[in-house]
């Protein structure tokens, strides 16, 4: 077949030359979409102080940008995925993804809703205030400079939820609860009581006192306003934007709200899936995830019921952390160990290391267990593993090492890191993530834990199916909620009699849902996509099946829809038998 194809290049120049030119038209096309994209502001996640007028973020602004990504979607569109190579149609297809994306939200309204049940547009300086520079004085000047744009951001999207209210779409009352409940941290009266404040309790000591002062005087000022900004927020959040609140928590009951959900699992499954079926998925999933967990507590001769079993967990010293560090070095512990067994799965591994870090206080209360926070040679940092040491009588030690694996390695740190050392590839595809493959491939590598012995007692087995069950818990649940009218409490219902996870962690993951709708699908479709595809190369190689290559051939694109997954893997397994 390549002798082949090298021949009609030989013979046909001009076949070649037509496609090279159609993949730069191509590229040209992403580069004048990625020009569109970009804004000021975006350095602020580049640890770099933003220059310019910001992006707005009114409603006019937002529908112009609308119409302008689905402007390039048809471009896009009009490019036929025959005409390029084949990482060029991954490309194709990822940019597509991800315009209709963001067109899909502005389309369906529901910009009108800038933040969800972890937070949004009023505390996401809390992630980048600490990896800002502020080693002199001219670092100082240009926060200040910035800081007054920021503000106008604010009252922008409070607007934008003035009209989320005119309109019938405004967020249910627990996103709206764990908003008030974040948002006083940051509107307060005080300036030095700010979180934008604490850049000047720490003034380099090379300034002259003429400098601090100006600086200070400034600050107040300026973060005065911001301040006023976010009371104003907090004022209305409170009053009129509550009472406004629907009485059902899912986004089927707002206006246009069912489409927009077929929308959004269209999108974070990129399979065409409906309501019904991934609901039924669930229910399949639930009552063979359900018969294992009965098996592992027959084998340790628990005497009670599947209930009683849990409250023991739930309740039981053991299974706790005391400090926030016995809990962070057990997760330190759990992720050397995994590390040391990668190299008998993969052929290839990333070089950016990782880190343990505790989530952020700030965010805490309301986060979910844990997180990975992606890394970059560029910007000198590691990839992290946050670990929630919040409420620590919530934090199962049986459910670390599932989560550590997800997270960490050989789930999103080893995927992450590896698709950004991929070579030749569009800076998009670097950086976006398609929930379906990282999700997936997060509770893929839970089962590898099995294979890999990082389940050392039956509590940990047992945790290592709660989050099994957790997922697909969650396709019925998030189904449930916006889908077919479930209330809140039938929804925490759900998750508590099924699973071994904590109550606040229950509480704060069906808020999640909630305030996120559709993404919490992607997870559970995910894993048995990569699954099915793993049994198919098992079956089909026999003998020659090599899970290092099978792995490569998972990775080797980054994150990709899941249709493309299954032809990689159809050509890894062809190239084998060949």
């Amino acid at each position: 077949m390549r002798l082949f194809v090298f021949a009609i290049l030989f013979v046909c120049p001009w076949l070649a030359k037509g496609q090279s030119t159609i993949g730069q038209q191509l590229h040209a096309l992403f580069a004048e979409i990625g020009e569109a994209e970009r804004s000021p502001q975006d350095s602020l996640y580049q640890g770099v102080h933003p220059t310019g007028a910001w992006t707005s973020s009114s409603d006019a602004a937002q529908r112009d940008h609308a119409r302008r990504m689905t402007g390039f979607a048809e471009r896009l569109k009009a490019i036929k995925a025959s005409d390029l190579s084949a990482q060029d149609r991954i490309s194709r297809e990822v940019m597509l993804l991800k315009l209709n994306d963001a067109a899909s939200q502005v389309e369906h309204r529901m910009h009108l809703i800038p933040f969800n049940a972890e937070g949004g547009f009023y505390n996401r300086l809390a992630y980048v205030l600490p990896k800002l520079p502020f080693a002199t004085l001219s670092d100082y000047q240009a926060y200040l400079a910035w800081l007054p744009a920021y503000t106008q951001s604010l009252r922008e999207h409070t607007e934008l939820m003035r009209l989320g209210v005119q309109e019938g779409i405004v967020a249910p009352a627990s996103v709206i609860t764990n908003m008030l409940a974040l948002l006083g941290t940051w509107a307060v009266e005080d300036v030095q009581s700010s979180p934008l404040y604490e850049p000047f309790g720490r003034l380099p000591a090379s300034l002259s006192p003429a400098e601090r002062k100006q600086l200070l005087a400034q600050a107040a000022q300026v973060i005065g306003e911001s301040n006023r900004a976010y009371r104003e927020l907090r004022t209305f959040t409170a009053g009129p934007y509550r009472a406004a609140s629907p009485t059902l928590p899912g986004v089927g009951q707002l206006p246009g709200g069912a489409a927009f959900y077929q929308n959004r699992i269209a999108h974070y499954t990129t399979l065409d899936l409906t309501v019904d079926s991934v609901h039924q998925l669930g229910l399949r999933e639930v009552a063979r995830i359900r018969a294992s967990m009965d098996s592992i507590i027959q084998s340790l001769a628990f005497s009670g019921s599947f209930a009683e079993f849990l409250a023991f967990l739930r309740s039981d010293e053991q299974f706790y952390a005391r400090t926030p560090e016995e809990l962070l070095r057990r997760a330190a512990w759990i992720s050397k160990q995994a590390e040391g067994q990668l190299p008998g799965l993969f052929e290839r591994l990333p070089s950016l290391p990782f880190t343990v870090a505790p989530v952020p206080a700030s965010i805490a209360p309301t986060y979910t267990g844990g997180r990975y926070v992606p890394g970059s040679w560029t910007q000198q940092r590691p990839g992290t593993y946050w670990v929630n040491t919040y409420d620590l009588p919530s934090r199962t030690l049986y459910t670390l090492p599932a989560l550590s694996l997800h997270e960490a390695v050989p789930g999103h740190h080893l995927q992450g890191a590896l698709a950004a050392e991929i070579d030749d590839l569009p800076e998009f595809r670097r950086r976006y993530y398609i929930s379906a493959f990282g999700e997936g491939w997060g509770l893929y590598s839970e089962y590898l834990g099995e294979e890999m012995g990082s389940y050392t007692t039956a509590y940990e087995l047992f945790g290592r199916y709660t989050y099994e069950m957790w997922r697909a818990c969650r396709l019925v649940i998030d189904t449930g909620i916006h889908g077919k009218g479930w209330t809140r409490q039938r929804a925490l219902d759900y998750l508590a009699s099924n699973t071994a996870l904590s109550l606040h962690e229950v509480r704060t993951e069906i808020d999640r849902y909630i305030g996120w709708p559709g993404q919490a699908v992607s997870y559970k479709v995910g894993e048995l996509h990569i699954k099915a595809l793993r049994r198919q190369a098992e079956a089909e190689l026999g003998e020659d099946f090599d899970v290092r290559k099978f792995h490569t051939a998972l990775l080797q694109n980054g994150s990709v829809p899941l249709p493309l997954l299954s032809e990689q893997v159809e050509a890894y397994i062809a190239e084998t038998k060949s």
